[in-house]
């Protein structure tokens, strides 16, 4: 497993060379991400761990998957991702770990969720024609998307368009614990 320092630095390594790759300034990546310059600055140079949010719309921005940002190494045409090697994001009693992602020939990501009782996530819109499929594994999931709430149980399913922002919400009793999909297509970047 990597060490959260290599992880950090890799993600500074990463946005750096997908910024650079499609000629966009610090300013404009700012503005395609709605992420500000200043955070922009401190993650190219390694000195903060961007929360999930913050990776998830700068992925967007740059047509990568967070997987990608995230990558000590290249990707490999086989890459069996161990136990150890998946990147884990905690946010108090919300924990997401991302199993694996791709970028070809759309932008593909496995995540594994758990969220205590009473705690939820919100997603932010992704591009447009962007799907999110989800599998309840344990608990219940309170899905809001375009201002209605679906209620997912263990065992059942959902797919839906996620170009909007997005809930996952745990109001039941027991931990939630979900296995999701993103599903982005691959756009051409604007230069």
């Amino acid at each position: 497993m990597e060490d959260p320092e290599t992880i950090t630095q890799a993600i500074a390594n990463n946005v750096r060379a997908q910024r650079s790759h499609r000629g966009l300034t610090l300013d404009a990546l700012a503005a395609r991400s709605g992420v500000s310059r200043g955070m922009l600055v401190q993650v190219e140079q390694g000195r903060t761990n961007p929360s999930v949010s913050t990776l998830t719309r700068i992925a967007s921005a740059l047509g990568v998957t967070v997987a990608r940002l995230v990558e000590v190494s290249d990707v490999p045409t086989v890459r069996i991702v161990e136990e150890a090697d998946v990147v884990t994001f905690d946010q108090g009693d919300v924990r997401a770990r991302l199993l694996v992602g791709a970028d070809e020939p759309m932008i593909l990501e496995l995540w594994d969720w758990r969220l205590a009782p009473g705690r939820h996530h919100d997603g932010d819109a992704h591009p447009p024609g962007t799907r999110e499929m989800v599998t309840v594994l344990e608990g219940e999931m309170t899905l809001t998307v375009y201002g209605r709430s679906h209620l997912v149980r263990a065992g059942a399913a959902v797919l839906f368009t996620a170009d909007r922002p997005h809930r996952y919400a745990n109001l039941g009793h027991a931990e939630l614990r979900l296995i999701m999909v993103v599903a982005e297509p691959r756009e051409a970047p604007d230069h």
